[in-house]
């Protein structure tokens, strides 16, 4: 029963994209660890940290598609979520530091001790616990999207609306961790971190082994957003996207709906960020800015909204775009990523994958041949029966 349940939550192309990642979670390792460095075939170690803050970027904007995509909350502050995630992370990493820090306090990091702190804070106890910091990683970004999701779709705030106090909240956190007393590093953030569960974060087989971690995570969101989408809840889900007023005509309460996606898709942008930090090697408040969380939308819309596969492709393309042209041309990167969102908004509104998903479906395949010439038979037979006399 649970066997039919999980074939019946892929679809072919889901399924393809799951099978492709896993083999990339195997592929690229392989290619760092086993091949020789003078081997043409050799993958550089930090192109493999490239790549997995690719497949981090990725998740989050498949984080955002599936509250925008299918239930049409547009959020701006999905990058807050990240963060928060990031940060749960970036406190597990820095109580593996202990002694081995600047000022070689066995408790307390350096930042801390260059701001005089006499104790730990409170809310860093429990974060040299892997298991604690990985909870904190799903609860924290959890957590704030549920008070914050009960108080604004119970309000029925909609549209333009919702996306403004998203955007809002994400820079009251920016101002919030740029506080030194805070806690959590002021405006430098937490770095300089030697160990993820006892092993160095710069060796050649971490970085590979984040890298992997990043695509099975990857394709375990997918699983789950496309599990969520296809299920009864994700009809529901859809028709509160194009037609709210009808679906709460019909009984449904509309923002239990929306505040079960909000909550999920907030827990998916957590891990991502708790992936991204150990391979960037850094946190700090400039993840909550809000232009942060108005490019995974850039990235969600290049390659298509609603179609889950399309934010990975996009987020991919986009920040490999991004890698390129700002070694080439920095001076003109924003002016790029402006004009793209432009021209995929004139000549490509449903994105990549969405414009050709459509192209294909109106091409007629043999299957679709067959059952026309079998309708027109049909419907010839219907005539021919109409024209008789009746007896």
């Amino acid at each position: 029963m649970i066997t039919a349940y999980l074939l019946r939550s892929l679809d072919r192309k889901v399924s393809i994209a799951i099978i492709a990642l896993f083999v990339i979670a195997l592929l690229v390792p392989l290619l760092n660890m086993a091949i020789p460095a003078d081997s043409a075939f050799h993958l550089p170690t930090y192109l493999v940290s490239l790549f997995g803050k690719y497949l981090c970027y990725a998740l989050l904007a498949l984080s955002l598609d599936l509250v925008w995509g299918f239930c049409g909350i547009l959020s701006l502050g999905h990058g807050a979520f990240f963060a928060l995630g990031g940060y749960a992370m970036g406190m597990y990493l820095m109580r593996q530091i202990g002694a081995r820090g600047v000022y070689g306090d066995p408790v307390l990091p350096d930042f801390m001790v260059f701001l005089n702190y006499k104790a730990l804070p409170w809310f860093w106890h429990g974060f040299d616990m892997f298991w604690f910091a990985m909870a904190m990683v799903l609860l924290v970004p959890g957590a704030l999207a549920f008070v914050f999701g009960w108080f604004a779709f119970r309000s029925r705030v909609n549209g333009v609306y919702l996306s403004i106090i998203t955007q809002a909240m994400t820079y009251a956190l920016l101002l919030a961790f740029f506080r030194n007393d805070m806690g959590f590093g002021g405006n430098n953030g937490l770095t300089d971190f030697k160990d993820i569960l006892g092993f160095s974060v710069q060796a050649d087989g971490t970085r590979a082994a984040l890298f992997a971690a990043s695509a099975i995570f990857l394709a375990l969101g997918l699983f789950i957003a496309s599990a969520i989408v296809r299920s009864k809840a994700g009809k529901v889900m859809v028709g509160v996207r194009d037609a709210e007023s009808r679906v709460r005509f019909l009984g449904y309460r509309v923002e239990n709906y929306k505040l079960f996606t909000f909550v999920v898709s907030a827990m998916m942008a957590g891990v991502a960020g708790a992936l991204y930090v150990p391979q960037v090697g850094i946190i700090n408040p400039g993840e909550f800015a809000p232009a942060n969380s108005i490019e995974v939308v850039i990235w969600t819309a290049v390659g298509g909204r609603a179609t889950l596969i399309g934010p990975i492709i996009g987020a991919i393309l986009v920040n490999g775009g991004k890698t390129i042209f700002t070694g080439l041309f920095p001076a003109f990167w924003l002016f790029a990523l402006g004009g793209l969102f432009v021209a995929v908004t004139l000549f490509l509104p449903k994105g990549i994958v969405g414009t050709i998903a459509a192209r294909f479906s109106k091409r007629p395949g043999p299957d679709a041949k067959d059952r026309m010439e079998h309708s027109e038979e049909a419907e010839a037979g219907i005539d021919g029966i109409s024209e008789e006399p009746a007896r």
